[in-house]
């Protein structure tokens, strides 16, 4: 697959030859699920939420988040020291993750419903790949789809009291070698975190894949646009409430 092979030789992934790329979202979709068997990843170790943020949706022509399905073996542990130039225009987001304790079948799916299925919550960090070059338009909506949304790999933090904490309102912060560089708030991933995991309960990209399923973890989106990184070096999200992760690019 063409997704793949560029990945493996470090050429850009998009925009793909016409014959090539996937026409429409349904198409990008099948794409995704071809890539992630091509992976060894079906079933996936879990999902990504992409293009969360209204100002990305905008720059994009969407009106929705995208989704993406992330390998078992890119979910490092809080404290995860990686070769910088293993990655290819590297970013970071600032980020809440779940692990899902029971599935959550493809399709209709409430705030609450998720919330019940949630096992744990922690902060993480997704790191992010611009396999693409400037513009995002050329390369088209699906071929993004297809391509898993900006994804890499992703650190997770420790579970945290979650259940105790307004969702809502907490602060998330990324900070660079212990420089603050942007911060937002849960209240942005859709208004509340659980109810950005119930819309990905009932994506088209999750029902390709069968619905999520208990230990699957789920990255819920950035609460912060990518901060893009020139150099490698320290990078810590931190929730207050919730916790800290790091993460050390060498």
């Amino acid at each position: 697959m063409a997704l793949l092979q560029a990945r493996q030789t470090r050429r850009p992934a998009g925009p793909l030859p016409p014959d090539l790329a996937p026409a429409s979202v349904p198409d990008g979709i099948a794409a995704q699920l071809a890539l992630a068997r091509l992976m060894q990843a079906d079933p996936p170790g879990g999902f990504k939420i992409g293009a969360i943020a209204r100002r990305m949706q905008e720059n994009l022509g969407i009106r929705e988040p995208i989704a993406g399905f992330m390998r078992a073996q890119d979910l490092h542990a809080n404290g995860a020291t990686l070769r910088f130039a293993d990655f290819r225009a590297v970013g970071v987001e600032c980020e809440l993750a779940v692990r899902l304790g029971r599935d959550l079948p493809a399709g209709s799916c409430d705030q609450a419903t998720a919330t019940a299925a949630v096992e744990a919550l922690f902060p993480a960090i997704e790191i992010v790949e611009n396999r693409y070059g400037p513009d995002l338009a050329a390369v088209g909506v699906p071929t993004l789809i297809a391509d898993q949304m900006f994804h890499a790999a992703c650190v997770l933090g420790d579970d945290s009291a979650w259940q105790q904490t307004d969702l809502t309102s907490v602060q998330g912060a990324l900070y660079r070698d212990g420089t603050l560089v942007d911060s937002g708030c849960g209240g942005d991933l859709m208004g509340h975190p659980m109810r950005a995991l119930a819309w990905l309960a009932q994506s088209p990209e999750v029902a390709a894949f069968g619905g999520l399923r208990r230990g699957q973890i789920v990255m819920l989106g950035s609460v912060t646009p990518p901060v893009w990184l020139l150099a490698p070096g320290r990078i810590s999200v931190c929730f207050e409430a919730l916790g800290t992760v790091g993460l050390t690019f060498f």
